[in-house]
């Protein structure tokens, strides 16, 4: 399987990277609000402090951010 990124886990992102943990992949979380990404670790998932930190390693990275304010957190 792969090895995937996910950044942003809002009301679309958290049912996508969910999906991605029960099909096998290697899962790392990254959210603006850390509580969204220590739901999915309990599951199996790793939490990142950064998207940096989330993207780094990974074969794939998905962002579902809602707003452009958050293009700044990647800096």
């Amino acid at each position: 399987m792969s090895k995937v990124a996910f950044l942003g886990l809002g009301a679309m992102g958290s049912r996508m990277a969910a999906n991605l943990l029960k099909a096998g992949h290697e899962l790392t979380v990254w959210n603006l609000t850390p509580e969204a990404a220590n739901k999915l670790a309990a599951s199996g998932a790793n939490a990142a402090a950064t998207p940096r930190e989330a993207a780094e390693g990974n074969d794939f990275i998905m962002a579902r951010l809602a707003t452009m304010r958050l293009r700044d957190t990647f800096g």
